[in-house]
């Protein structure tokens, strides 16, 4: 259950972002525009990197959404739990490992120069790094507002993002005052 009194038990994304609709209009673009445009990583690498960092910070809500998206853009599920326990040995390729060991609070130059030496372009690492810091907001953001969510949204949620993006959410916010 949620700890804002307004919010249903139910509570997800839509929910939090229409509490302010100009802000919440705002973070649903820049969701759009980061994890859904043609240029750099591809989309499933970034939902990878969405479900990667909200593990790392025990954000279940977007853990479990961006997991089941990942999923349903074509990475096994097992690879997804794998990350989550055991990282070095998780079967994900060399190039994308080092994207998602880039940990933008404890880099160095040698950190980027290793993500360049595997084959990425800036362009690239820019993506990781927007998604990432995307998430960190974003978990944050669920768990001050104690949404959690359950299984059966996670599965909704995760197909509808893969099917439909972030355009459902924007038609589903309030007019901006």
């Amino acid at each position: 259950m949620a700890w804002f009194p307004s919010l249903p038990e139910d509570a997800g994304v839509r929910h939090i972002v229409s509490l302010n609709p100009a802000a919440g209009r705002a973070l649903i673009e820049f969701h759009d525009a980061v994890l859904r445009n043609a240029l750099g990583l591809l989309p499933r690498d970034k939902e990878l990197i969405a479900a990667y960092v909200s593990g790392l910070n025990a954000c279940q809500y977007c853990y479990g959404v961006h997991s089941e998206t990942a999923k349903a853009l074509g990475i096994d599920s097992s690879l997804l739990e794998q990350q989550r326990t055991d990282f070095d040995m998780a079967p994900v390729d060399a190039r994308l490992k080092s994207i998602l060991a880039y940990e933008p609070a404890k880099l160095t130059q040698a950190d980027a120069h290793a993500v360049f030496a595997v084959g990425w372009s800036e362009l690239e690492l820019h993506d990781a790094v927007l998604t990432i810091c995307l998430f960190n907001f974003m978990n944050r953001l669920l768990e001050g507002h104690g949404v959690k969510g359950n299984r059966a949204l996670y599965q909704t949620r995760g197909q509808s993002l893969h099917d439909d993006g972030y355009a459902p959410l924007l038609r589903a916010l309030p007019p901006a005052v």
